[in-house]
């Protein structure tokens, strides 16, 4: 490998080893109780080497949030090409909650933190916002006016951001809950692909003109392996 790889190579490490440090001590102890000294200390660095790659807590926080709020946009917009919205609805819906269990420390920071008011969005993150293409929440409320405009909803189109947010804290809930009580002995939880099923099902038949329609979406995406 050529020197000016290795070194690249070497430097995205450490990048990533500084990043994991900080999304962890943030979501456990808060962005404002969290120095760049404490997140040297976390990786045995000094606080001048994590200045090299960062230029203070605030740009940290802004590349977090850039590469997580990214990776999740990323599984969603696989699922551009599902030609029913309601498919596609429910697709997305099981895709954000596996997000979360699969990634829970970047959900918490993303869903489950408060966000500093104090660290702006980057103006190219900025430039994203309501293009479906690349802002993911965008993409999901185009896919819920589909649904609204075909007449699949007892809703009018006019209550798009409604049905957008009400499906996300449904989605949310069952995240949030396998996140934080998936071990807790109080709770008899039942199985998590049943429960993940059983609330896009009750979510989605409540704003269903025609509940059974979502049987006959499910067999199809069990028929192509989608389910």
């Amino acid at each position: 490998m050529p020197p000016e790889d290795r070194r690249a190579r070497e430097k995205m490490e450490v990048q990533e080893l500084i990043l994991s440090a900080a999304r962890d001590l943030f979501v456990r102890e808060g962005y404002e109780a969290v120095s760049m000294r404490k997140i040297a200390e976390a990786i045995d660095y000094t606080p001048a080497a994590l200045y090299v790659h960062f230029r203070d807590k605030a740009e940290l926080m802004q590349e977090i949030c850039r590469r997580d709020f990214g990776a999740l946009t990323a599984e969603t917009l696989k699922l551009a090409n599902v030609e029913d919205p309601l498919a596609r609805i429910y697709m997305m819906g099981a895709t954000y909650i596996r997000f979360g269990i699969e990634h829970t420390n970047q959900y918490r920071l993303m869903f489950m933190t408060p966000h500093p008011v104090e660290v702006p969005i980057p103006e190219e993150e900025l430039k994203k916002m309501n293009d479906p293409d690349q802002d993911g929440y965008a993409f999901f409320r185009a896919t819920v006016q589909q649904a609204l405009e075909r007449g699949m909803m007892r809703m009018s189109v006019e209550d798009l951001e409604l049905v957008t947010q009400t499906f996300w804290a449904a989605v949310h809930g069952v995240t949030a809950i396998e996140i934080t009580h998936s071990n807790d002995p109080w709770l008899n939880l039942a199985p998590r692909e049943r429960r993940i099923e059983t609330m896009l099902d009750v979510a989605l038949r409540g704003m269903l003109k025609d509940p059974g329609h979502l049987e006959t979406v499910k067999a199809r995406l069990r028929e192509e392996g989608l389910l």
